[in-house]
């Protein structure tokens, strides 16, 4: 478990929690690790089954629905534990928690009471469909549509890079409902389109470069019938539900993400310089080497405030959406760094396919663009000194009731 600073808000509370985190990322995580990057055409579902079964996808789901109600500084500490060990087993994660916000934020009272129950026990697993191949993150200008047939919807599209798209039983798809120019904003609605409809295909597994075992593909929908129940929120609440998501869980979940690779390739590095020998001493001996490491570790210590900092404004209902937006620009930013560092540290060793460094160089690369690219995160930060500050949906949606402080029993 990394060392927590005094300005930290993680308590002795929080620390009993992510001993238990990291006691299941040993004992499930990193023993599987090897078969998913020997297997990067095979979705890894155990994993995911497993993590579920542990009630950590309601982290955030009141304990009135079943769910942990663990608050958002647990829910970023246990996905921070899990990338640790595997990147793609962090990414699993923090993906079926991002869309919990859509439902808890917008759903009916019908729609949380029939989910967010099955969500807590491990039933049901969701995912968040608004990517599209030629729009990325202009959300305004996804092309998917959904029109009225009688009291149906019927949606005709394609959704790229959806996290968990293999192994979700319901997909919280953002389509086009109006035209840009005749209702602006209020053009797109949330829907909620369960896996096995007719007329939704989930298109075969293709491996990227990182995150082996982890799914992010593409959805294609032809005619998709669902019933008016199965809209989230009201019809034209497509934009606010989806940047509200994106930013009070897409952005402090891939943080996390980037936080706990970041941390494995600290440890990665440090360990290879202190045991290589050099005539009489170690790597570690060498000052141009301790310069390297020390800004390494500088970096990682300040992503680890930054992200954890921003989460625990959030749960304390504090106005904190440039905060975490800051958090998961420079989380994966400095990881980057990081990890370039540490491959240059290893020379042609951290090449070799067999050693995890490579692997935690490729997976730390898919961090940057879920959630709004580092172009899109730094013209968010300038709306909040130029001009007219944006929406705070910390403020507006973050839940006001007590957190959860785990007690031995408890946890």
């Amino acid at each position: 478990m990394p060392t927590m600073s005094s300005t930290t808000p993680v308590t002795p509370d929080y620390e009993a929690l992510v001993q238990q985190f990291d006691e299941f990322a040993a004992a499930e995580v990193t023993p599987r690790v090897q078969r998913m990057e020997s297997s990067p055409h095979t979705v890894e579902r155990d994993l995911a089954l497993l993590m579920a079964e542990q009630g950590w996808f309601g982290a955030t789901i009141p304990r009135q629905y079943g769910g942990m109600h663990a608050g958002h500084l647990a829910k970023t500490l246990m996905i921070q534990s899990v990338a640790r060990a595997s990147g793609a087993a962090g990414a699993i994660l923090q993906a079926s928690q991002l869309p919990v916000s859509m439902i808890i934020h917008f759903g009916s009272d019908e729609q949380k009471a029939m989910l967010l129950p099955r969500i807590s026990s491990g039933d049901t697993l969701l995912s968040i469909a608004v990517t599209e191949e030629e729009t990325g993150s202009h959300v305004l200008g996804m092309e998917t549509t959904a029109r009225r047939d009688g009291s149906d919807w019927i949606i005709d599209g394609s959704k790229v890079h959806i996290g968990n798209s293999h192994i979700a039983h319901v997909h919280c798809v953002v389509a086009r409902t109006a035209s840009a120019d005749a209702a602006g904003s209020r053009a797109l609605t949330a829907f909620l389109v369960e896996h096995d409809r007719d007329g939704l295909t989930v298109e075969p597994h293709r491996p990227a470069l990182g995150l082996h075992g982890f799914s992010f593909g593409k959805l294609t929908f032809d005619g998709v019938r669902i019933p008016e129940t199965n809209v989230i929120g009201e019809v034209g609440d497509g934009k606010d539900i989806a940047y509200s998501s994106s930013i009070l869980y897409g952005r402090p979940n891939l943080a996390a993400v980037s936080l706990g690779i970041h941390e494995a390739i600290m440890e990665c590095a440090a360990s290879f310089l202190e045991g290589r020998r050099r005539y009489n001493g170690t790597l570690a001996d060498l000052p141009v080497l301790r310069d390297r490491i020390g800004a390494m570790k500088s970096r990682l210590m300040a992503c680890r405030e930054l992200a954890h900092q921003a989460v625990h404004m959030l749960d304390h209902g504090q106005s904190c959406d440039g905060e975490l937006i800051n958090s998961k620009y420079l989380n994966h930013k400095w990881a980057v760094e990081s990890g370039q560092d540490a491959m240059e540290l290893h020379g042609a060793h951290a090449l070799r396919t067999d050693y995890p460094l490579q692997r935690l160089w490729r997976d730390v690369q898919h961090t940057y663009s879920p959630a709004g690219t580092g172009e899109v995160q730094r013209q968010r930060l300038a709306e909040t000194e130029l001009g007219a500050p944006p929406i705070q949906w910390s403020e507006r949606l973050a839940a006001k009731t007590s957190l959860f402080l785990p007690t031995s029993t408890a946890a």
